[in-house]
């Protein structure tokens, strides 16, 4: 048996390739949208990728399934629950798929969406425990898949939080403990609240250790894995959405286009969004007005798709040779009209210093002596609730977690001066970078953000 884990950093995404040796069949399980890596492996090696399965639709970014589909031939496989505009073969609970003597066994595992399926993977036809799981979204290591996204229209949160304790306490749980967990996702995954940096476990692992894995009722499953989960970000649903549709396939050969300052500016002039993923601090020495900053050295995708429009057409700013990549890591959660880039940046900003501007940051000394001032500024904190509740927060700061804030502009003064700040300075950008961009005219952020400024404000030992 062949098996791989192929893992996304800035989505905290794993997808899987399984194949038998003897016969050369293959199948990818939950691929990202740009497929070249998974196909090279496959020519490499000898094997024809027959199928593909997505584990559920998921929100988090745009499934490679069609781009596969079209470049080999193979089916698309969902749970049986599934509806889409494509054909897809559907997987019922027990349903098998032979690739040789290795063979994949469905599980119907319910709750994080109405669809999910989990993949039992056995190396011989003949063995009685399976080699590992492939288990989606429903159980992750150290966590289990948040029941309360908008994926599942039609479906409460507290209905699919059932069939999430029935899959994962009696469906996963009676796997033996030897079997291998291979999730859909890691650390940083917005899909689940505990998520570990670790990228494989064993059943027996996760009963052992895993919170929402320990016997307990319904009643308490649901509130446990509902309790204290961070604001969806906003493309979630279109991304959920997008995935059951027949769309435009992802054309890595296309290139993105170089644009002389001129047409970029008229392109930025007729309303097409600017988003300069360079880093905070080159951003804040100067940008163009209007401008999104989204740094690419962080969860680029997850962050774009949380702060920039759905459906705009987008113009880039990127780091040095980073053009393609930031034209892909966009493709990857659906967001395709990207007009093109600013052909070098640094000469083609100084040519137009009129429409540049910086952007404000304040050391932490300093937001402590503006708050001690005669007319101290609003504060706004857009880190995550865990994190306030686990290492505190600033005094009357106003509490919008950066996922929440395009949806909770009107809740911020337009009168007042504002700093925001987050865990670093990464995320304090990004809003502050969105706020000017609505309108906002006084805004600052904090260098180093909460870290900064718990370090200066805790009284040195004795």
């Amino acid at each position: 048996m062949f098996f791989s884990q192929y893992y996304l950093e800035c989505l905290s995404q794993a997808s899987y390739m399984i194949a038998d040796e003897s016969t050369g069949q293959a199948v990818v399980v939950d691929p990202r949208r740009d497929v070249s890596e998974y196909l090279n492996d496959a020519e490499a090696r000898g094997f024809t990728v027959v199928g593909v399965i997505n584990t559920h639709f998921h929100a988090d970014f745009v499934a490679g399934h069609l781009e596969m589909a079209a470049r080999t031939g193979a089916w698309i496989g969902y749970g049986r629950r599934a509806e889409t505009e494509y054909a897809i073969r559907k997987l019922a609970d027990g349903d098998t798929i032979s690739l040789g003597d290795v063979t994949l066994k469905i599980m119907e595992t319910p709750g994080h969406t109405p669809e999910s399926i989990s993949v039992l993977v056995y190396e011989r036809a003949e063995d009685t425990v399976p080699y590992g799981v492939l288990t989606g979204d429903a159980l992750f290591i150290g966590d289990v898949g948040r029941p309360d996204l908008l994926a599942s229209v039609g479906v409460t949160a507290d209905e699919l939080g059932a069939m999430l304790h029935d899959s994962v306490q009696n469906k996963l749980m009676s796997l033996p403990d030897e079997v291998r967990v291979f999730p859909a996702h890691g650390a940083g995954s917005s899909c689940g609240k505990n998520l570990s940096t670790e990228r494989q476990s064993t059943i027996g692992e996760q009963r052992a250790t895993n919170y929402a894995c320990a016997p307990m009722s319904e009643k308490d499953f649901v509130a446990i894995v509902t309790a204290g989960q961070s604001a969806a970000p906003g493309y979630f649903a279109y991304d959920a959405d997008l995935n059951r549709r027949e769309r435009e396939l992802f054309d890595p050969a296309s290139a993105p286009r170089a644009l002389g300052v001129e047409d970029f500016l008229a392109r930025r002039a007729a309303g097409a969004v600017v988003v300069d993923a360079r880093d905070p601090q080159e951003f804040a020495a100067g940008h163009l007005r209007g401008a999104v900053n989204v740094p690419a050295d962080g969860r680029f995708a997850e962050q774009a798709g949380t702060v920039l429009p759905l459906g705009a057409e987008l113009l880039v700013v990127a780091p040095e040779d980073r053009e393609e990549e930031i034209v892909t890591r966009l493709a990857r959660i659906g967001f395709d009209r990207v007009a093109g880039y600013l052909a070098s940046p640094d000469e083609a900003l100084e040519t137009v210093a009129d429409e540049v501007t910086p952007a404000s940051r304040l050391t932490a000394a300093q937001l402590r002596a503006e708050l001690e001032g005669e007319t101290p500024p609003v504060v706004i904190d857009v880190r995550n609730c865990g994190e306030r509740g686990e290492n505190g927060f600033i005094e009357g700061a106003l509490h919008i977690a950066l996922g929440e804030l395009p949806n909770r502009l009107d809740e911020i003064p337009r009168d007042k001066p504002l700093v925001l700040h987050c865990a670093g300075g990464h995320r304090s950008s990004i809003a502050a970078s969105l706020l000017r961009q609505q309108g906002f005219e006084d805004v600052s952020d904090v260098l180093g953000g909460w870290a900064a400024w718990a370090l200066l404000n805790t009284p040195a030992a004795v």
